[in-house]
């Protein structure tokens, strides 16, 4: 059966005319049926007064359609996006964040870059520099198996788009856009790339991303640059298309070259171009690791792996925040159900979950204080790394995979919770299932995240999120924006789906006294000890 196409639309600078694009969106969904997503370059706010955004942020008026939009490109319009990892500006409107890659749950992927170019350091809150596409590329392109993007969305136009295609009208491309756009469109080979703030409609012929009989057929790009909303000489400001994502499509289909392809436009032309050289852009800083290395909040840097040979002096390991009161989970602390507690490492320990899904559902703890995940340092985060091979060894010998997860929201301790799940119950495709299934019927956005990244990628300290990963490596990601059910990975873990444990989603209904738990601790102490690399030394 073949895949449904999603229907999108894309659009140029949107400068605050929020109502005539949304009623013109009406018109057209009225006309043509609903589509899947709005997604917005350039400029989405103007210089005009705030009064009609108003009533979008504060609810009297809805747009008709989810709306992912780009940063700021101006000092004046910041002030709109104050969290740089991205956020609900309004209902059915949110702002993506500094840079990243959008995964939806039908595997489409959505590659931006908000901001225009700066080589300048220190990088103003609107722009993007050489590292932020460094870090792009390097995170997407690091593994043999990238093929490509489905879209590229950035607000400038790419410098050179116009070689060997058809006329930009006034747009001169040689003077005009970013290089390192055009550095990494040529790199992430989308198969849509939309920019804007140019004013002017423009739509590119297709162009190849490979060298005629020296490389394999890959597919072709299409560039749209789109005008500004409402217009006086009515250029195009409002893209439709359909598109199957990439990852759906079969090779033989995804590869087809249209009837009117061109050479790829950010290769030199004649010679250089069979040999495969590219335009150089701007030399860039080296790569950093983050794939969603969004802008740090104001006085806080991100941490990287560059080693800075400048500094005499190593840097030493950060030491755990301090709680701000009694903690039930720092090792520490008086608070801690010590009973519970089955193993102990350098950095971290494992206890049993207090009134846990099973008898050997475990919990995962950084004996110092730590709220999440992002805020661990590096030697806690390889110690939890070995925690979690350690453990799904255990499992698989006792005939077990497990499911792991964190809710990072209204709790102060860091609490990784690894269930087992009998291999007799279901898959892993069918516990997957049961996820993704649950959060849209809670109107619960789970992304899924890249293979090669991690969590720390793509949320900064912090950030309020949930977090999945399968005993395959697969992992699901959900930014948590207003409200979150506590309960949601018990309930899903405990539905008919996968442990058919309804009546055990909330934990209180499942607690046991003080002498039933020191019992199931001392014998998953005994039966865990066999597996335990603490004792390797």
């Amino acid at each position: 059966m073949a895949q449904k196409p999603l229907r999108l639309l894309a659009c140029g600078d949107v400068e605050g005319k929020f109502d005539v694009l949304f009623n013109r969106v009406r018109a057209i969904q009225k006309k043509s049926g609903n589509f899947d997503l709005l997604l917005c370059v350039g400029n989405f706010f103007g210089s005009t007064p705030d009064a009609e955004w108003e009533k979008y942020k504060t609810g009297i008026k809805k747009a008709p359609i989810q709306t992912y939009v780009l940063g700021a490109n101006n000092q004046e319009t910041v002030k709109y996006f104050q969290d740089a990892d991205g956020c609900e500006l309004a209902e059915n409107i949110t702002y993506l964040g500094r840079k990243g890659i959008f995964t939806g749950s039908s595997g489409l992927q959505i590659v931006y870059l908000s901001g225009t170019e700066s080589l300048n350091e220190p990088v103003p809150g609107y722009s993007f520099s050489p590292k932020d596409v460094s870090s792009l590329r390097t995170m997407l392109c690091s593994t043999s198996q990238f093929k490509g993007v489905d879209i590229l969305l950035t607000s400038p136009w790419p410098k050179y788009v116009g070689n060997f295609g058809n006329s930009s009208g006034e747009v001169d491309t040689k003077k005009c856009g970013s290089a390192l756009v055009s550095s990494l469109a040529t790199d992430l080979k989308p198969r849509y790339h939309f920019a804007a703030l140019e004013k002017t409609y423009y739509e590119r012929l297709p162009y190849r991303n490979h060298i005629v009989l020296q490389e394999n057929a890959q597919h072709a790009t299409r560039f749209i640059a789109l005008a500004n909303v409402g217009n006086p000489e009515k250029k195009k400001y409002l893209y439709a298309f359909s598109i199957v994502p990439m990852k759906l499509m079969e090779t033989a289909e995804l590869v087809k070259q249209p009837p009117d392809v061109t050479e790829n436009p950010y290769r030199k032309s004649g010679k250089e171009a069979s040999m495969g050289k590219q335009i150089s852009a701007p030399e860039e800083e080296s790569a950093c690791q983050f794939f969603f290395d969004l802008n740090e909040k104001q006085g806080r840097k991100r941490s990287s792996t560059g080693r800075d040979n400048k500094s005499p002096h190593p840097k030493q390991p950060r030491k755990p925040p301090q709680p701000p009161g009694p903690c039930w989970f720092c090792l520490a602390s008086p608070e801690v159900e010590k009973h519970l507690v089955v193993n102990i490492g350098t950095h971290c320990y494992l206890a049993l979950a207090k009134g846990g899904l099973s008898d050997d559902h475990v919990l995962i703890l950084p004996i110092g204080h730590y709220q999440s995940v992002v805020e661990l340092s590096t030697e806690v985060v390889e110690e939890v790394e070995k925690y979690k091979v350690t453990l799904r060894r255990f499992f698989k010998s006792r005939g077990k995979r497990c499911v792991l997860f964190e809710r990072n929201y209204k709790s102060h301790h860091l609490q990784l919770q690894v269930i087992p799940v009998p291999l007799s119950c279901c898959t892993t495709d069918d516990i997957k299932d049961a996820f993704v299934t649950q959060a849209e019927q809670q109107q619960i956005e789970l992304l899924e995240i890249p293979e090669h990244s991690d969590i720390k990628q793509i949320a900064q300290p912090g950030a309020a999120y949930f977090y999945v990963e399968l005993d395959t490596g697969e992992k699901l990601f959900h930014r948590i924006k207003k409200n979150f059910p506590l309960q949601f990975g018990r309930e899903v873990l405990a539905s008919e789906a996968i442990l058919n444990i309804p009546d055990k989603s909330d934990w209180r209904q499942c607690q046991l006294s003080k002498e039933e738990e020191e019992m199931l601790a001392r014998r998953f102490r005994k039966d865990f000890e066999p597996f335990d690399f603490t004792l390797d030394d």
